[in-house]
């Protein structure tokens, strides 16, 4: 009879030692896992949504993320002023940095040119669809106009552009008329320069 006591004795002890352990353990919060969004276009290279890029290799197999240790938002390969890059994921890496790209802009640029087109959902699908197609890096339909072709600047057409934000994207840039017919190549040779291509579009603005 007496070990029978101690017995049950013991299983209550152990029952609510295990309900306030689990008491306690509901009580913690614990940090949902993030996951990252890549890029998918390259072979060897990805970009997360966290704006780092890392070898396919190097992602996190759990979090599908980039090592934090690299450089965030890196424009390796960019020329911050035309907006292009060399490199898709450099360019999308590039394009998510909040200091270049405004999300209230984005956000209001259609996926594609027919009125009935929808709009970015994030930065990042817009980063990774301008980086990719991007008609303003275009000559002719069928040419890139440099090697540097992946741009993520706004569309030229964007209606959402003011003139003092059509002015911000010529920043940097040296306006330099020629005649008519002579290429922007010749002209910006004359004068030193270089031309950029990609910025004419702008300048082709009536508004400006």
């Amino acid at each position: 009879m007496w070990e029978l006591r101690s017995s049950l004795f013991l299983l209550l002890h152990l029952f609510r030692i295990f309900h306030s352990i689990t008491a306690i353990r509901k009580d913690v919060g614990f940090p949902e896992p993030r996951f990252c969004r890549t890029s998918v276009q390259g072979r060897y290279l990805l970009a997360d949504d966290n704006g780092h890029v890392c070898d396919a290799l190097a992602l996190d197999p759990e979090t599908r993320c980039c090592p934090s240790t690299g450089g965030q938002y890196s424009c390796q390969g960019c020329n911050t002023i035309s907006q292009c890059c060399d490199s898709y994921e450099f360019c999308v890496s590039c394009c998510l940095d909040p200091a270049r790209t405004r999300k209230e802009e984005v956000l209001k640029v259609k996926i594609a040119k027919p009125v009935t087109a929808g709009t970015y959902s994030s930065v990042f699908d817009y980063c990774a669809g301008r980086c990719r197609h991007n008609s303003d890096s275009v000559i002719h339909e069928n040419a890139y106009l440099s090697d540097a072709h992946h741009c993520f600047s706004l569309p030229a057409n964007y209606s959402g552009v003011t003139v003092p934000l059509m002015e911000a994207r010529l920043g940097g840039i040296t306006v330099v008329v020629g005649r008519q017919a002579q290429s922007c190549d010749s002209v910006c040779k004359s004068k030193g320069q270089s031309c950029v291509a990609t910025k004419l579009v702008v300048l082709n603005q009536c508004e400006m």
